[in-house]
């Protein structure tokens, strides 16, 4: 396997490496490792001690140990179930090999009798006779030394043996090719960075250092974050090469909205506003992040840009994730509009509309009928065809994948602005390297009208001093969400969760009981939400699927059960299902009794604070990166090796980096392989964003 250039080897199918065949490949292939360089970033967690031997006089129960000895009995049971077990000897002891779903046949060959063997395993004791379950290693003793070393330590997919993941990326290893300098070296000699095989080379090896900020793992987080800051730099310049018409509006239009309003807009609406306003009459096309905090007034800043684009004589869009949240904008929006008396046609277009309508609508919008249409994924199919479309806005964002947002925004020629709107605070070093090719505005301030609230915490074997005050609630007809433990990714034991709740909660309060849970469709989940935003049931038993941005004014108590095992982001999401209406609101966080000092910290920052970027940047301080809400769970690509934690500084490096270079160079052929060893290639291609 001798590469004839990095591009050859590199992006090379993994079969194509010695060792790798069908059935291998297919372990791999289901961990999303497809080619040799999505191999190397799956980089060792830890390390493996393999250098420790003795005699089998002198061997310690729970340690692993590398053993010469001789093979002197096989034992192969005939009954079904039992193990195969193989007598061993070093002349001081003996010990037995223990082998479970493991073939005479093959045994015999790696085990010959009365033959000298190499073999390594965690040593326990069992019936008087130590024993190693499945050794990790059985070889001839010439490859002793092979063995008898500290190897790093990998995340296996099913079916591959350390052994075998071993021999693989060894090979790769061995073969990695030397690739052209990218950065320029009096910055290399400044950092004191290896080049990137060396680094590469580094992190793959136990016997080196390499914890997060070793040279090795800086030099290649850094490489990473570049690639990322450079991607998304090369975005932006696309975006702004494209002019538009400018958008010529008079604000008569929502001047109208504003006035009918029942409260005033705050300080940091009306900049944003301006902001938009701005984008909207300028000579390039809007690409620009609204993100706001939950409850802060970021759907009707939405509404106002659309309507000056209205007004400008084009068609509105608004894309959001699910069919409720969609019925919920558009009765704001008749609302609004009614109370304006403005002569501006809309319609809400779902999966949930019949045909026959559906047709209707999707006729109205090509002919310029329809001015503003609200809707969920349904907007941006093949058959929905804008007639002269100007902005799109897409709330919940994150939810989106980025092609799809760019696809929507397709729809409309070069003409068509982009608001994006995410209700997830997003910590600084984070924004900037997920958003960099964006203009952002960031809306802190909540409306006045906006009450905070009140955050108690509570263990959880004291949960019947709540029934009183759930009572109490409920008599004053005011609703309650119930959160279950987050216990993990799986909708039996999230369905074994919610249904032991709501069986207690039954008991309690007869008949006024929904429940939510990881089994349900979408479909179902929005059946039981649109009941409990109707109030035809109390108290909403649910995980974490309650949906953020729709508004359930009557809901005036959140209870997390199990909290110490949320983030602080994702408590402060929950959180904010409450709140939303005139009256005052709780959110009590159940815990466990026995909390370590991180959970006892994010429960202090959430009872002190109601600010969703305070919040935001303290638990990426406390949890790390790869935990944040809204991120891992809904797939926004994380980094592979970088951590805006850890590596802040380098971020703000490649940003000051990225600046001082010429917009020409942005496009230098020696950044070509830099992107790619990040997929940073052909993710958004031009035509996407000049459409």
């Amino acid at each position: 396997m001798k590469p004839t250039n990095y591009k050859n080897f590199l992006f090379a199918d993994i079969t194509s490496v010695n060792g790798v065949g069908k059935k291998i490949s297919t372990y791999f292939k289901k961990k999303k490792v497809n080619t040799i360089n999505d191999l190397l970033w799956n980089l060792p967690y830890s390390q493996t001690d393999r250098s420790e031997t003795t005699t089998l006089d002198k061997l310690e129960i729970g340690k692993i140990f590398t053993l010469k000895i001789k093979v002197l009995k096989y034992n192969f049971p005939r009954i079904r179930n039992l193990p195969n077990r193989i007598k061993c000897s070093d002349n001081n002891g003996e010990i037995d090999l223990i082998f479970f779903n493991s073939k005479e046949g093959y045994i015999r060959k790696i085990l010959p009798l009365n033959e000298w063997v190499v073999v390594s395993g965690k040593v326990n004791y069992f019936k008087n006779r130590y024993q190693i379950t499945n050794p990790n290693y059985i070889t001839t003793i010439d490859k002793i030394d092979y063995v008898k070393s500290v190897i790093p330590k990998y995340s296996l997919t099913e079916g591959l043996t350390e052994k075998v993941y071993r021999k693989i990326i060894e090979n790769i290893l061995l073969n990695i090719p030397d690739l052209d300098e990218w950065h320029d070296q009096d910055f290399i000699k400044k950092m004191k960075f290896l080049n990137w095989k060396q680094s590469m080379i580094n992190l793959h090896n136990a016997n080196t250092k390499n914890d997060i900020n070793s040279a090795s793992y800086r030099r290649l987080a850094y490489d990473e974050i570049f690639a990322n800051s450079l991607f998304l730099s090369k975005n932006r310049n696309k975006i702004k090469k494209v002019k538009k018409i400018t958008k010529n509006f008079s604000q008569s239009y929502s001047s109208k909205i504003i006035n009918t309003l029942k409260f005033e807009l705050t300080k940091g609406q009306n900049i944003i506003i301006n902001e938009i306003n701005e984008d909207l009459k300028s000579s390039q096309r809007m690409f620009r992040i609204l993100q706001g905090d939950v409850g802060s007034g970021k759907t009707i800043i939405a509404l106002i840009a659309a309507i000056n684009v209205i007004e400008a004589g084009y068609q509105c869009a608004l894309m959001v994730p699910t069919s409720i949240l969609a019925e919920q904008h558009f009765k704001l929006f008749e609302k609004l509009i009614k109370d304006a008396n403005l002569n501006i046609k809309f319609d809400l277009l779902t999966s949930k509309i019949e045909r026959d309508k559906k047709k209707k609508i999707l006729k109205d919008v090509e002919e310029n009928k329809i001015n503003f249409l609200i809707g969920t994924h349904a907007l941006f199919q093949k058959t929905v065809n804008f007639n002269k479309l100007g902005l799109v806005i897409i709330d919940e964002q994150h939810k989106f994948g980025v092609n799809q947002r760019f696809m929507f925004a397709k729809k409309g020629d070069k003409n068509c602005d982009l608001l994006l709107m995410s209700a997830t605070p997003i910590p600084r070093t984070m924004m900037m390297s997920i958003y960099g090719d964006m203009d952002t505005s960031r809306l802190v301030e909540k409306p006045l009208h906006r009450k905070p609230i009140l955050t108690l915490s509570k263990p959880e074997n004291k949960i019947d001093d709540l029934w009183p005050f759930i009572k109490n609630k409920l008599n004053k007809n005011e609703q309650v969400f119930w959160v279950c433990p987050l216990i993990e990714d799986s909708k039996k034991l999230d369905f074994t969760s919610t249904k032991k709740t709501f069986d207690l909660l039954e008991k309690k309060f007869p008949k006024k009981i929904g429940l939510i849970h990881g089994s349900l469709d979408q479909i179902e989940k929005e059946k039981v939400l649109k009941k409990f935003l109707d109030n035809e049931i109390s108290i909403l038993v649910s995980t974490t699927v309650i949906e953020v941005g729709i508004d359930f004014p009557n809901a005036t108590t959140i209870v997390i059960e199990n909290s110490n095992k949320f983030g602080l982001a994702q408590l402060h999401q929950l959180r904010g299902r409450v709140g939303r209406g005139d009256k005052d609101s709780t959110c009590i966080l159940l815990f466990k009794n026995q909390l370590s000092q991180n959970a006892k910290k994010r429960i202090q920052i959430l009872k002190s604070s109601n600010d969703g970027f305070y919040i935001a940047e303290e638990d990426m301080k406390l949890r790390g990166y790869g935990d944040l809400i809204g991120f891992k769970q809904s797939g926004i690509k994380l980094f592979k090796i970088a951590d805006p934690v850890h590596h802040e500084d380098l971020f703000n490096l490649a940003s000051q980096n990225i600046n001082k270079l010429d917009p020409k160079n942005l496009n230098d052929s020696k950044y070509e392989i830099l992107l790619k060893l990040f997929d940073k290639v052909d993710l958004i291609d031009e035509e996407k964003i000049s459409a």
